[in-house]
């Protein structure tokens, strides 16, 4: 620590400050892999360093053990790292879940896409949160990509879960948008960018843009939040 001339929870406090930056900034900004692995070898430097000090403070059980307020600043250092650690990674997986709601669980699409859209798309669906400046995927960890993959098949075992327990739960979408509760059934929607050919309940549609199409909600409303279609 003294080479670089930094107290201990400095590096934690930094790893802070980029969260509150990324919601001041409505952005997911990039995985700060180096500072992350700072913070844990501190950890690991001020867990020798208590232990030390605990061996130490055990030859002398005396209750005013001149050691014992040294024990508790290493104790204290150590619980906030963690605490630090963990607001860090549950802040950016929050923003990765309104994300991939965002648009409407397409997994591949989200990895995939301009952070732009991601935002654009965000900020339409209601969740509030934007994508990093340049694309999703380069902005994760392969923790974070992993995370996505495993609550993306979560949300496909419950959503198959639900139909085999109850044929009337095909007629809900379980990855829709709650924010604005739909009012029809049916919808009439003009095709933007070619999105080839969609099986739906009315059978296979080819959709080429500027084509206009009425079809049931739920079969396209994953198109609409990716910017497939637009609801007219």
């Amino acid at each position: 620590m003294s080479s670089t001339h930094l107290q201990y929870g400095d590096l934690a406090t930094q790893l802070l400050t980029e969260s509150r930056r990324s919601t001041a900034t409505d952005t997911l900004l990039k995985y700060n892999d180096v500072l992350v692995r700072s913070i844990l070898r501190e950890q690991r430097q001020l867990e020798d360093l208590l232990q030390t000090t605990l061996n130490a403070a055990d030859q002398d059980p005396a209750a005013n053990n001149p050691k014992m307020p040294t024990v508790l600043l290493y104790q204290t250092a150590i619980l906030r790292n963690k605490r630090c650690l963990l607001a860090y990674h549950h802040h950016r997986l929050e923003r990765l879940k309104d994300l991939y709601w965002s648009v409407g669980g397409a997994l591949p699409l989200l990895l995939s896409m301009p952070s732009a859209s991601a935002s654009q798309n965000a900020n339409a669906s209601g969740g509030g949160n934007g994508g990093p400046p340049v694309d999703v995927r380069s902005k994760l960890s392969p923790h974070e990509v992993d995370f996505l993959r495993s609550y993306a098949v979560s949300l496909l075992t419950l959503r198959t879960e639900a139909f085999a327990a109850d044929a009337q739960a095909e007629d809900v979408d379980l990855l829709a948008p709650i924010t604005r509760p739909p009012k029809d059934l049916h919808i009439l929607v003009r095709v933007v960018r070619d999105c080839g050919v969609v099986h739906t309940e009315q059978g296979a549609i080819d959709f080429r843009p500027g084509h206009r199409f009425l079809v049931r909600r739920s079969d396209v409303e994953h198109l609409i939040m990716q910017g497939f279609l637009e609801e007219i």
